[in-house]
């Protein structure tokens, strides 16, 4: 005679061990992944940019922040 509480336990146990040893390869070699990736590609810096091109980048900022602010008044008076 079959016991299916037996069996259902140890299905369940099988079930959650395999995919508990599955996360645990794939966490592992994610982070063997990564530290190859720092290894052979390790992250540059960004050149400097001049003070001018910064200006200009925040000047044309401030008239993008402008025209949408003028564009959600506008929409909101119609």
């Amino acid at each position: 005679e079959i016991n299916f509480i037996a069996e259902g336990v140890k299905f369940a146990i099988l079930g959650m061990g395999t995919v508990f040893l599955f996360l645990s390869l794939m966490i592992f070699v994610l982070n063997i992944q990564a530290k190859m990736i720092k290894k052979f590609f390790p992250k540059t810096d960004k050149p400097q940019q001049n003070n001018s091109s910064s200006i200009k980048s925040q000047e044309e900022e401030k008239k993008l922040v402008a025209a949408i602010t003028g564009a959600v008044i506008a929409y909101k008076r119609s």
